[in-house]
């Protein structure tokens, strides 16, 4: 369990969480192993079979706490924060545009548009940098199958055109990801594919866990502007599905999680010993690596880019933020447009 830029992560199997005044308390077998203050904390992420009383919860919901319970591979399951957060006003007008189709293809565009660009923009430069001219002229060939994925998605005319495109963008993507891995870590970490619920290899493993953070921080994000993170554009309403916050993490996959897990494979940070196979052919990280992943992922976020929107300096963990400030502004009707987050 750590605390990393205020959020808990409690990942130990069959630890307690109870509460004592103003203070979370993290117990596993009856042993006390932290103590925190409630206004040190602004989200809490559980993970596995972890527990926590009513108590706790209660408290967490009175001082604006989110409380995020998350499957052993990531995977968000519920989500437990204060009642009457947000805009009624703006969810209201984000509520009919979810129910007006010119609204859902110009928000649902914008946001695969930002995905493929950055997703091209991630292989260009790996084929830039690439070790041997072959690598270089497939992912480079992939780019270019993403380019035409791009100029069909100006075309799509209905939302199921939009879902197909992405598609069909991410299967050529996913084709060539192992190539962002250096030839050494090849035969180590192998994929066939993007493959989930549940991952089959380590590289989708990687990628399902990482994923699950980067949502957990678009759902904050989403909640924290004003907007509800369930009623989504792209992604279709279902029961318990934060389907805005998928919407909106689509243009951070490359930026952020699919960065960092070639990154981690390549500065050889994953092993192959982190991982462990399941009945059934599940892939599952270990304890501790999950507990190192988090800290690489919290890394990222702490890396300084510049938004080429607003022109300003900011960090990498902010990005999700500044993007659902600009929606709700779209959706206000202070901007003509949404416009996506775009790697540089």
């Amino acid at each position: 369990m750590d605390i990393v830029q205020n959020t808990l992560y409690v990942t130990t199997e069959g630890a307690y969480l109870h509460r004592d005044h103003l203070t979370l308390k993290v117990e596993v077998e009856k042993e006390l192993k932290l103590a925190v203050p409630i206004h040190h904390l602004q989200s809490v992420v559980l993970m596995g079979h972890v527990m926590m009383s009513p108590s706790a919860m209660e408290l967490c919901a009175s001082e604006g706490v989110a409380v995020s319970f998350l499957s052993p591979t990531g995977r968000l399951l519920a989500r437990v924060d204060a009642p009457g957060s947000g805009n009624v006003l703006l969810r209201r007008e984000q509520h009919r545009w979810a129910d007006r189709m010119e609204k859902v293809l110009d928000v649902g565009r914008q946001f695969v548009a930002g995905k493929l660009n950055n997703g091209r923009s991630l292989l260009l430069r790996a084929a830039r940098e690439a070790d041997t001219d072959e690598d270089s002229r497939t992912l480079e060939k992939a780019g270019a199958s993403m380019l035409g994925s791009l100029e069909a998605l100006e075309r799509a005319k209905t939302p199921d055109e939009i879902r197909g495109i992405e598609g069909e963008a991410a299967a050529a993507y996913f084709g060539v990801f192992p190539i962002l891995l250096k030839p050494a870590q090849r035969q180590a970490f192998p994929m066939s594919g993007r493959n989930r619920r549940p991952p089959l290899d380590s590289v989708n493993a990687l990628l399902s866990f990482t994923y699950a953070l980067l949502l957990h921080d678009c759902v904050a994000a989403l909640a924290s502007t004003g907007l509800d993170p369930s009623v989504g554009f792209l992604h279709t309403d279902r029961p318990g599905r934060p389907s805005l916050a998928l919407d909106l993490m689509e243009e951070f996959r490359p930026l952020i999680a699919d960065r960092l897990v070639a990154a981690v494979i390549n500065r050889k940070q994953a092993q192959p010993r982190d991982f462990v196979k399941r009945e059934g052919g599940a892939v599952e990280m270990k304890d501790g690596f999950r507990k190192d992943l988090i800290s690489a992922y919290q890394e990222r976020k702490q890396e300084e880019v510049t938004h080429a929107l607003l022109k300003q300096n900011t960090r990498v963990g902010m990005l999700p933020f500044l993007q659902a400030r600009i929606l709700a502004r779209h959706i206000r009707g202070d901007i003509p447009a949404y416009v996506p987050c775009l790697l540089r």
